[in-house]
């Protein structure tokens, strides 16, 4: 389980998230840069998998498709937003 109202501290940005999806390996930070938070221009590096979620803000991304701490990983600036 997850917060859905993530907010991301470096780029002030909300954390979308995307069930049954993961990032291409190719995404990058300019593109998450030029096409956050429009769903049209984000799905060109979504790819289906069943079980997974993809989250992203303007300048973090991650593939989750197995229970993990999000917590553990400090380079992410994600807090609750609204809880």
């Amino acid at each position: 389980r997850t917060c859905d109202q993530l907010r991301c501290t470096a780029c002030d940005f909300r954390v979308s998230l995307f069930n049954d999806y993961i990032w291409d390996q190719s995404c990058d930070y300019l593109f998450f840069r030029n096409n956050m938070p429009e769903l049209s221009k984000l799905r060109a590096k979504m790819i289906k998998k069943k079980g997974a979620r993809a989250y992203a803000c303007q300048c973090s991304w991650r593939s989750i498709d197995e229970l993990t701490n999000l917590q553990t990983e400090q380079q992410l600036r994600w807090v609750c937003g609204k809880h």
